[in-house]
């Protein structure tokens, strides 16, 4: 959290646009038969032969999606990254590309871009994607990165394929990015009254790592074929597991018994609501930025994946007159409401 104040500062101006384009993008290779040009030209040329194509778009922003006190900017590139290819994923599909915009604001020297393009393209090689364009511009409000994602899929699943009776299935544990995000919040506080304070964050890492560089399942979409399971619906967790849920269901015109005593909790997760004082159940309803999957299947595919450590059966789905609710570990029944995150909040 401490700035080295002696960094290498090199203006964009001494680029130029297309300078500071090529600079960033020298190093990104092209590893996809379908990416006929890349970047270099007025636009990519792809070549997908008659397959379906997915594509998805998120714009992050300084001050509403990141706070660069501690988000270091290699990892936000990653992470900008990532919460493309969890869309891309949550539809059964491969991601294969992506473009990158950027824009900035003059208190940003060249570096800085380089740290964000080393984690897009480590980001790149990991889940083996194309970068194939872009654009860079300057900002007066900060940095915005929007970026967007195109895959191939030969099975897609939608929001709007679940059925009573249906398994509502989960992939990993939630929570954590939320907790992860109070600590980061809690600790800029203290280095504000006191910036020679060190944090120790070690109690913390797996819920930091989960805020600051979380991973998109790619490997999901893998097992599930794998284990010749195609769920009936599917979504990302970006907004929380609540949120989620009810789009399912709305999607689908299905109810939901969400069963609290089987939401997956990290051990960290449940240690760091206990010292803030929150409910573990209410953080992973409503945290948000898990990039989990959340899937429903037919209960005839239920001996596939019940002894996979990777999925957890939470609930069930239900005819829509039925409703959508949390069953508390009290065997009380409480309707489930969208808590999580909102844009264009007041």
């Amino acid at each position: 959290m401490i700035e080295d104040k002696n960094q290498q500062r090199t203006p964009l101006s001494e680029l130029g646009e297309f300078g500071l384009i090529d600079h960033l993008t020298k190093n990104f290779e092209i590893n996809h038969s379908s990416t006929i040009k890349g970047i270099g030209d007025d636009a990519a040329v792809l070549n997908f032969e008659n397959k379906k194509i997915v594509v998805t778009t998120d714009l992050l922003v300084e001050g509403v999606h990141f706070d660069l006190s501690y988000m270091p900017l290699k990892h936000l590139g990653y992470k900008a990254v990532v919460v493309n290819l969890s869309d891309v994923y949550a539809m059964n599909a491969k991601a294969t590309q992506i473009t990158v915009s950027i824009a900035v604001s003059n208190r940003f020297p060249l570096e800085a871009l380089e740290d964000i393009y080393a984690g897009i393209e480590t980001a790149a090689k990991i889940y083996d994607i194309d970068v194939v364009g872009g654009d860079t511009t300057s900002s007066n409000t900060g940095l915005l990165i929007s970026i967007t994602a195109i895959g191939v899929v030969e099975n897609e699943v939608y929001r709007s394929g679940a059925k009573p009776n249906d398994l509502l299935v989960v992939t990993g544990d939630l929570g954590g990015a939320f907790m992860g995000l109070q600590v980061l919040e809690r600790e800029k506080e203290v280095y504000k009254v006191n910036p020679n304070n060190q944090p120790d964050l070690e109690p913390y890492t797996y819920i930091i790592e989960r805020q600051l560089k979380p991973e998109a399942r790619k490997d999901i979409i893998k097992l599930l074929k794998d284990l010749d399971v195609k769920p009936t619906a599917m979504i990302d967790i970006s907004d929380g597991l609540s949120s989620e849920i009810i789009h399912l269901c709305k999607q689908s015109n299905v109810g939901c018994d969400l069963y609290e005593e089987k939401i997956p909790l990290d051990p960290q997760v449940i240690s760091t609501c206990e010292e803030f004082n929150v409910d573990s159940t209410t953080v992973a309803l409503n945290g948000g930025e898990d990039y989990e999957l959340l899937f429903t299947v037919s209960q005839a595919d239920f001996p596939k994946i019940q002894a996979n450590p990777n999925f957890s059966v939470i609930g069930y789905m239900k005819e829509a007159n039925e409703g959508m609710h949390l069953v508390t570990r009290g065997e009380s029944k409480i309707p489930i409401k969208a808590q999580g995150w909102k844009n264009f909040n007041d």
